[in-house]
């Protein structure tokens, strides 16, 4: 399991479960291709009617594994990022997608739950998008979407300071459908994605399709996508990972503005 990401189908469920507990299921670029490879696959499975996406362990996600940034902040290669074919399955995808997040959810841990149709929180859940804090830019279309979900004021408190934001919060403005005890947390978003896989498939992906403008959330993504790459080779990025890596507060006031 080199990619630490376990697929399961059963029922017209195709579960997908980050499996990488012991770095807090960071994704690597790795996990970003064997997730995009289901997403992508279950488009033309009969098998695969509802897309169940969850986490082990006591988090749902750390977000990107930042030690894959700083890499490339020092300039190191890039190679394939498959992180951009996962985006795009997230915009493309007419399949249901259901997330079921347990303690932290950071970065694109959060970013995507703005992809997912139903979204089931823990009561312990802790959102957060602090991607300005690595001297990075929002992605996944989320400086789009993340706004007109919540509006500008705490999107921008999200973004900006890095905000975190409560189970309680993100269901009362409207991040989140359900959210649930711990420990029913996986009974409860299974129950759901067995009712969604019950109804009809044509019409569920039809109504999807009317709902969300795949177009325009591609091209959020690809403006974003560029300059987030601009940033990961500033001083600012530089900065910001060398302070993670020595375990110490980044001083962005040091550098020349």
């Amino acid at each position: 399991m080199t990619e630490h990401v376990v697929v399961e189908k059963d029922k017209g469920i195709l579960t997908l479960t980050l499996a990488r507990p012991d770095k807090k299921n960071a994704l690597t670029n790795a996990m970003y291709g064997k997730l995009a490879d289901a997403i992508e696959a279950a488009e033309t499975d009969t098998a695969a009617r509802v897309i169940l996406i969850r986490g082990q362990g006591d988090m749902f996600t750390g977000g990107n594994d930042v030690g894959e940034f700083a890499a490339i902040a020092a300039g190191g290669g890039r190679g394939e990022q498959h992180v951009h074919r996962f985006l795009r399955a997230l915009v493309e995808c007419s399949r249901p997608l259901i997330a079921a997040v347990q303690g932290r959810a950071v970065g694109i841990g959060t970013t995507m739950l703005l992809h997912c149709d139903l979204v089931v929180l823990a009561d312990n859940a802790l959102l957060s998008t602090p991607f300005v804090s690595l001297a990075l830019v929002p992605e996944a279309a989320s400086s789009l979407l993340l706004p007109l979900r919540i509006g500008h004021g705490r999107a921008y408190e999200m973004f900006a300071l890095g905000e975190t934001v409560s189970a309680k919060n993100a269901l009362d403005w409207g991040l989140a459908n359900r959210v649930v005890p711990l420990d029913r947390l996986y009974e409860t978003a299974g129950e759901l994605a067995a009712r969604l896989a019950a109804q009809p498939v044509g019409a569920l992906a039809a109504t999807k399709r009317l709902m969300r403008r795949a177009d325009a959330l591609a091209a959020q993504i690809a403006a974003e996508s560029e300059c987030f790459a601009e940033r990961l080779r500033t001083a600012e990025a530089r900065e910001a990972f060398t302070a993670f890596a020595e375990r110490r507060p980044p001083d962005f006031m040091k550098l020349a503005s």
